[in-house]
């Protein structure tokens, strides 16, 4: 049997109401969405209800989507796009510590590039705070790029008050969105975003789709050259089947959120109650603010990470990337960030439930867990 599968937050099984969406578009449905016969509309109409779908979760219009490979690939044209675009206005960058790789990576890449980057520190719970974005401003800052959730520990960033901090300020703002959507509300214009990045396989869509939200009236440089396609902003024969995955996972993520964020922070609850009736010292990072509903980053005194995840690997399916990378134990940035010593963040696992995780999953994660952690330790 595979093991239990409690690593949501990595990636998402495909739903299969998305697989039959898709299924059509894999068959037959060969026609470019840019040309005019009726193979072309007919994909073209396709292409166009999807990006209506993930519009009405974000809260944007449909022009204000562009499709694109994944979210790092929307992080990327957020970042280096806007550099170029706005070079002549300014040069400088602001992002937080607790970014991914995806925005992390870009960021040093354009201070290579003669662009000022300043990274904004967290609190012990992984909170970036509006004042300290208020004191980073200069007159020539150019971009804000603050996530909303983090991968490793849930933490949710208070974007709305980043938001009025730039209220007045001509810096764009923009969010990697990837772990928050279809998790919690994301209301891109309640929070004030300019951009937006999405990923498909966070919410039960297929590896290899994702979305940039781009506010009306902005223009990015391209990252991608070519011909016109995605009304000029991306290059690229839109990939119909992927596409219209994406727009099915973002209407069924919409229609029962209400629903998911229940049962999710209820399994999440579940998971570290029975825990800690065997670990009363157990660690849960971000555990006092706002977090994702389905994410528990905790650490087990005494254990290695990569030690108890080898040991339980055939029967549960977890991460050690929220505490160490690597073979050679490196501590993850996140928790350093947030100054979480090095022990205790070398025995962080993180847990994250789903769409298809059961009551019983949970309580045989518990069991075994409640079993392997102990024979470690001693």
């Amino acid at each position: 049997m595979d093991p239990i599968y409690l690593d949501y937050n990595a990636t998402t099984p495909v739903d299969p109401r998305v697989v039959d969406a898709m299924l059509p578009w894999l068959r037959d449905g060969g026609g470019n969405p840019s040309s005019s016969h009726p193979w072309g509309r007919r994909a073209r109409a396709a292409v166009d209800e999807a990006r209506a779908q993930v519009a009405a979760l974000l809260g944007c219009d449909a022009d204000e989507v562009v499709f694109t490979s994944g979210g790092s690939e929307s992080n990327n044209h957020a970042l280096k796009g806007a550099a170029w675009a706005r070079r002549d206005t300014g040069r400088h960058l602001i992002v937080s510590a607790v970014e991914h790789p995806a925005i992390l990576e870009p960021a040093e890449w354009l201070e290579k590039e003669g662009w000022s980057v300043t990274v904004l520190p967290t609190d012990g719970e992984g909170r970036v705070h509006a004042d300290a974005l208020g004191n980073a401003l200069r007159d020539d800052t150019i971009l804000v790029s603050i996530m909303l959730a983090n991968n490793e520990t849930g933490v949710l960033q208070p974007l709305a008050r980043i938001g009025r901090v730039l209220a007045d300020h001509p810096a764009w703002l923009h969010s990697d969105c990837a772990q928050a959507v279809g998790k919690i509300p994301v209301r891109v214009r309640e929070f004030g975003l300019d951009m937006a990045s999405l990923a498909g396989h966070k919410l039960y869509a297929p590896k290899g789709v994702g979305a940039l939200y781009l506010r009306r009236g902005l223009t990015l440089e391209k990252l991608v050259h070519g011909a016109g396609h995605e009304q000029g902003r991306r290059a690229g024969t839109e990939a119909v089947a992927q596409v219209v995955a994406l727009g099915e996972a973002c209407r069924l993520a919409g229609s029962d959120l209400d629903a998911t964020m229940t049962r999710m922070s209820t399994l999440r609850d579940r998971l570290i109650a029975g825990l800690r009736v065997h670990e009363p010292e157990l660690v849960v990072h971000g555990e006092s603010v706002d977090r994702l509903p389905n994410t528990l980053s905790l650490s087990f005194p005494g254990v290695s990470a990569p030690a108890l995840l080898d040991r339980i690997e055939q029967q549960l399916a977890a991460s050690a990337g929220a505490a160490c990378h690597g073979s050679g134990g490196e501590v993850s940035g996140v928790l350093a960030a947030m100054g979480v010593p090095a022990a205790i963040a070398r025995g962080t696992v993180r847990f994250t439930v789903g769409r298809f995780t059961t009551e019983e999953e949970v309580e045989q994660a518990v069991a075994l867990l409640a079993r392997t952690v102990p024979d470690l330790r001693n």
